[in-house]
């Protein structure tokens, strides 16, 4: 048994705290009869569940890890018949979203599922988790832009949070570093690293919160393991409860 406002949150209605309100406003059923308490439990399998009017879905919730290639976009389809990271999805029958976005030319770790609970705790501006990239910058770069990236630099949205900044290797004309960021702007490590006058040459993202990409191959993806979906559900207990 779980807490209705849970299951609504899993089904992407909302998020938790406002399928509460959604629930204390008279605008959910079970079964058939209209229910105001927000202490609730609810079988999904087996109880029919209704937000105005309407029957949530039941759909087995699946938690996907894909290698995104470089030359692909993140959205379910585009008017320019880009290459779109669902096409890459053979054999997965759920209708899933991307938690979050990487660019067409940024590769690594993406995830998709349908636990729309869980990609708001993943992805809101106020909590967001730790996201971790390889990059390849031209040139090669200083302590001093590396302490600059670690501080936060001026964004034209913005100054950005504070980094985690680690060289990897210089090679003859280009740079290797490791960076950790929390917040989710669009383009930011790119932006960033123009900022500090190295622009980048390649952008993999290798970690998301607790999950990392490891050896899985570029443009292939696999299912999240019961501990990999238990770490992220800890995650969402502690932002969402």
């Amino acid at each position: 048994m779980e807490r209705l406002q849970k299951v609504i949150a899993q089904a992407g209605l909302a998020s938790r705290r406002k399928a509460e309100k959604m629930i204390v406003a008279g605008r959910v059923k079970i079964n058939g009869v209209v229910v105001t308490e927000l202490g609730t439990k609810v079988d999904p399998d087996k109880d029919i569940i209704e937000v105005d009017s309407q029957e949530i879905s039941r759909e087995k919730l699946i938690y996907i890890m894909l290698n995104k290639p470089r030359g692909y976009i993140a959205t379910a389809d585009d008017p320019q018949n880009r290459k779109i990271v669902f096409d890459l999805l053979k054999g997965v029958s759920e209708r899933v979203h991307t938690v979050g976005r990487l660019d067409i030319d940024t590769e690594g770790l993406l995830l998709l599922t349908n636990d729309g609970s869980l990609t708001y705790a993943l992805t809101h501006p106020s909590h967001e988790v730790g996201k971790v990239y390889l990059v390849s910058v031209k040139g090669k770069i200083t302590r001093r832009a590396l302490n600059d990236l670690a501080r936060g630099v001026e964004l034209e949205d913005g100054m950005t949070a504070p980094a985690q900044v680690e060289l990897i290797k210089h090679k003859k004309d280009n740079s290797l570093i490791k960076i950790m960021i929390h917040e989710g702007r669009n383009r930011q490590v790119r932006r960033m690293m123009d900022v500090v006058g190295f622009p980048v040459l390649r952008l993999k993202r290798v970690q998301v919160g607790p999950l990392t990409l490891g050896n899985l191959r570029s443009g292939t993806y696999r299912h999240l393991t019961k501990t990999e979906i238990n770490l992220l559900k800890k995650i969402e207990e502690n932002v969402l409860e």
